[in-house]
């Protein structure tokens, strides 16, 4: 990555690259911020499917990746938020180089500290270090606040996208910031 060391944020956290070693706490940490946020809206056996497929071992897949970026954010030492970007398919075309913000998950304590802010600026840091043109990501139609978030930064819809959670088909938009 860029630059893989340590940076101070102004909420007093601490934002560094993922390692190998950091991949159990990764997905800990998605497994409970995503049961938190979506978990109501799936039948217990769907959610638990999705769940299994975000584990440790895919995780740290990712983190010794080339093709991936997974930054954190940390408070006193502990976890408390994660950023991941790599190659996703959104069944569009888009031209020249880009990259996918695949996740972006906090603690529900780390919310409105600016974290959330800090690792999006972070990872379009780190998309632009490794020439992208553009970031694209995706959101549910039902998630306004992050909708928000996001469009606040300069990420416009260009297209839907069908978020698979087992069997059950949530309807997401498309979100594309050029570089």
């Amino acid at each position: 990555m860029s630059d893989g060391s340590p940076r101070r944020g102004e909420a007093g956290f601490t934002l560094r690259c993922a390692v190998a070693a950091d991949a159990a706490g990764i997905s800990a940490l998605f497994h409970h911020s995503f049961t938190a946020t979506f978990g109501h809206i799936y039948p217990p056996e769907e959610l638990a499917g999705f769940l299994a497929g975000c584990s440790e071992a895919r995780f740290r897949g990712e983190i010794d990746s080339p093709d991936f970026a997974v930054m954190l954010g940390e408070a006193d030492g502990a976890l408390m938020g994660y950023c991941a970007l790599g190659p996703q398919d959104l069944g569009i075309q888009p031209g020249g180089r880009w990259w996918v913000l695949r996740q972006l998950y906090l603690e529900e304590e780390a919310k409105g500290t600016g974290l959330g802010q800090a690792l999006l600026e972070r990872a379009i840091e780190e998309s632009r270090a490794r020439g992208m043109d553009d970031l694209y990501l995706t959101v549910w139609v039902e998630n306004h606040r992050a909708r928000r978030f996001y469009e606040r930064r300069g990420f416009v819809e260009v297209g839907q996208y069908a978020f698979k959670v087992g069997n059950i088909v949530d309807d997401d938009r498309i979100l594309r910031l050029g570089l």
